[in-house]
């Protein structure tokens, strides 16, 4: 990955201040982050002329899609081409990372989805390109096409001029018909690994000239589950956020999301099963401005490491790394046993998924906790099973719960 110019950028001219995320979109393969395996397979393809006449990139929003698109394109239709150094002061390149090349065609497939449209484009295709190699069609969001628009096209898929090339781009595969699928080379782009993310900030931040703390970058960049385009654009809220250097605590104002010390201090009232005082923490942790639905997803995360813990996995696995959090989770490991982890986690993950459609965030969150809070008796039941000593549950609910005897449990 090079360091890109963001003032050489066609898109930077005569349009006035451009977000980060197109500011420094790749514009070659070099540039490209976490996709490594796509790069080889079409920069072979074009040094051995094995070039197919359709592609089908699939993956999350915002993993490099349709700017690789872009990049094989302009390998393609460069003066210079095909080659996988094309010549990025030429007028086609130029014009192909402005989006506006008069032989490279976007199509917006959830705003041209009808038989209309697509019998425009098989109406296009036998017109030869004006000044280039190819006339290239990248279509994004390819599945929100019609039925009736894929089977239009299926024709022209399948035997196109050989001046033609298309390139479609998904985030949903599944709805695209298995006969398009088949006339396509397929290749799926996988999310981004947090720490070429992180990578990819601090070379933006070098580029504006600021600066940030290591763990706030590392926050944006698992904000962002994969997306650089997510990543960047959540960045750029930040140095609008603050003019200083970004800092932990402005990443975790701006997200809504509680501070390493709060969550820490919510951990040990799980960890000691003290609910009543969680439910405190919780109101206190609301009352400061933290979004419940954030603060589900935190303790979601929290409990997936100490999932980790109690399966002896290694320590570098872990999302997090805190002195204030790290014991925590190990006391959360401890009290709730792998059964009570895994059950825990559950419950959260129902909970971040029902917090998305309810209008009663603190209500579910607030069940959630005490949910939690009676499960540290699956490591004591687990225990019993395996041959332990009986556990003594609590009288909470005002019914008498006891072991079986001796003389109950003993054969004939």
């Amino acid at each position: 990955m090079t360091d890109v110019d963001a003032s050489a950028a066609p898109e930077n001219d005569d349009r006035g201040y451009l977000v980060v995320a197109r500011r420094y979109r790749p514009r070659t393969f070099d540039e490209l982050v976490g996709q490594s395996h796509v790069v080889q397979a079409l920069v072979n393809a074009i040094e051995t002329d094995r070039v197919g006449h359709a592609y089908l990139f699939t993956g999350a929003r915002g993993v490099g899609k349709t700017s690789t698109a872009r990049i094989f394109a302009k390998c393609l239709n460069a003066p210079n081409g095909p080659t996988v150094h094309p010549d990025e002061s030429s007028d086609i390149c130029r014009r192909i990372d402005a989006g506006d090349d008069i032989d490279v065609i976007e199509i917006d497939g959830a705003s041209n989805r009808g038989i209309d449209e697509i019998r425009q484009l098989r109406a296009g295709v036998n017109i030869r390109p004006s000044r280039a190699r190819y006339k290239i069609y990248i279509i994004d969001e390819v599945h929100m096409l019609t039925s009736a628009a894929f089977n239009a096209l299926l024709k022209t898929l399948e035997e196109p001029p050989p001046h033609v090339k298309f390139i479609f781009c998904t985030t949903d595969p599944d709805k695209i018909p298995i006969t398009v699928l088949s006339r396509c080379q397929r290749y799926d782009f996988a999310p981004v690994d947090t720490a070429e993310l992180v990578a990819r900030l601090e070379q933006i931040l070098r580029e504006e000239g600021r600066e940030a703390e290591p763990e706030a970058l590392q926050l944006v960049a698992r904000h962002a589950t994969g997306s650089v385009r997510d990543s960047q654009s959540l960045l750029e809220q930040l140095l609008a956020f603050t003019s200083e250097k970004v800092t932990v605590a402005d990443v975790h104002r701006m997200f809504g999301t509680a501070p390493d010390a709060h969550l820490a201090e919510l951990l040990d009232r799980l960890a000691t099963c003290d609910t009543p005082a969680a439910l405190e923490i919780l109101d206190r942790s609301l009352g400061r401005g933290i979004d419940p639905g954030q603060l589900a997803e935190q303790l979601a995360s929290c409990f997936r490491d100490a999932m980790f813990v109690a399966t002896g996995a290694k320590s570098e696995l872990r999302w997090h790394t805190g002195s204030d959090v790290t014991p925590a989770i190990d006391r959360l490991a401890q009290t709730y046993g792998l059964s009570g982890v895994l059950a825990a986690l559950q419950v959260l993950d129902q909970t971040v998924t029902r917090i998305r459609h309810s209008s009663q965030a603190r209500t579910l969150l607030e069940m959630a906790l005490v949910r939690i809070g009676h499960l540290r008796h699956l490591k004591q039941i687990e225990s019993w099973l395996a041959g332990g000593v009986p556990p003594k549950v609590p009288q909470t609910s005002g019914l008498a719960v006891s072991a079986p005897s001796a003389a109950g449990t003993s054969g004939d």
